[in-house]
């Protein structure tokens, strides 16, 4: 069975090519625009209508993240939506977020990409490595889990310890662990360069069916709205990509980069923007090409990994 690889990169949407005030115009990233075919991740390579945009290496597609709903797109229930295949703001009449509401938790405790995929037996994780004080802080009632923790929670499937990414078999949230050395004072746990980084998420992903990371950094650094330190993030990120895609099999399995909203593309503000967000295909042509050809927007993306594994979807 192919294998698939979901990087989901918060906050991150298309932008125009405008280097003082989006980052991705800025930053020099040779892998990433290396499968662009020298272009960047940026709203002119596709264009205005986001329509589907090929190299050798990959397919671009921008996606509507604003769903038909007034307002800035939010973490919550964007994430939900993906999550789902279902139009989530359009169900509140609204959009939500950092954390879900009740109303988003109880879509997501009906039943998430997570849940169906380890109700079909599809070996399934998210790789995130997690501290013992976000499992105490939950417990207690310190903390709400986002919708991406909290679907998988819901699916039955453990989440990423300590212990895990000592062992080399999760991912720390910055791709090298030096926040846990740095933060948390957490000295076991091995630190990587960001490109070994990408060569342990390549190794992991593929004893799993489907793997899941979520990059929140990316949405926290477009609050913070500073050039320098947006830029250096996603030098951060396009050398673990290179490293990712150096160790991965691209033939028999498909990375696919996405987010929930836009916020990084535009450093003059600190909310998030209603541009659309990049659906990035990375592998086989045949089969990435199959795998967008009824991507719009967010509730799409769903069903496209349904198919993907050859599960029909029952809902939109």
């Amino acid at each position: 069975m192919m294998k698939m690889l979901f990087l989901f990169l918060d906050g991150v949407g298309l932008g125009p090519n405008d280097r003082a005030t989006n980052p991705f115009a800025r930053s020099n990233m040779p892998n990433l625009e290396g499968l662009l075919g020298g272009q960047k991740l940026v709203q002119e390579t596709i264009g205005i209508d986001g329509a589907l945009w090929e190299t050798d290496q990959a397919a671009l597609i921008g996606l509507d993240a604003s769903l038909g709903i007034a307002g800035h797109p939010q973490s919550a229930s964007g994430q939900a939506t993906i999550l789902t295949g279902q139009n989530i703001p359009a169900e509140l009449g609204e959009h939500y977020g950092p954390k879900p509401n009740p109303a988003i938790q109880k879509h997501i405790k009906n039943g998430t990409i997570f849940s169906l995929l380890n109700e079909k037996g599809l070996e399934t994780t998210l790789l995130n490595a997690f501290p013992q004080g976000y499992f105490d802080a939950i417990q207690s009632g310190r903390r709400l889990p986002g919708a991406i923790a909290m679907a998988v929670l819901a699916a039955g499937i453990p989440l990423k310890t300590t212990s895990d990414l000592i062992a080399g078999q999760a991912i720390s949230a910055d791709f090298t662990a030096q926040g846990w050395h740095d933060r948390l004072k957490i000295s076991t746990v091995p630190v990587l360069t960001p490109h070994e980084g990408g060569e342990q998420i390549a190794h992991i992903s593929q004893e799993l069916d489907f793997a899941f990371f979520e990059y929140w950094l990316s949405d926290y650094a477009g609050h913070r709205s500073k050039m320098a330190q947006a830029c250096e993030l996603l030098a951060v990120f396009d050398d673990m990509l290179g490293g990712l895609l150096a160790a991965g099999d691209l033939e028999n399995s498909l990375i696919f980069i996405t987010s929930d909203h836009g916020n990084l593309e535009d450093i003059n503000t600190r909310r998030h923007t209603t541009n659309l967000v990049p659906g990035l295909v990375i592998g086989n042509r045949q089969i990435r090409e199959k795998f967008c050809q009824n991507l719009h927007d967010l509730t799409d993306i769903y069903p496209a990994i349904l198919d993907y594994f050859g599960l029909r979807a029952t809902q939109k």
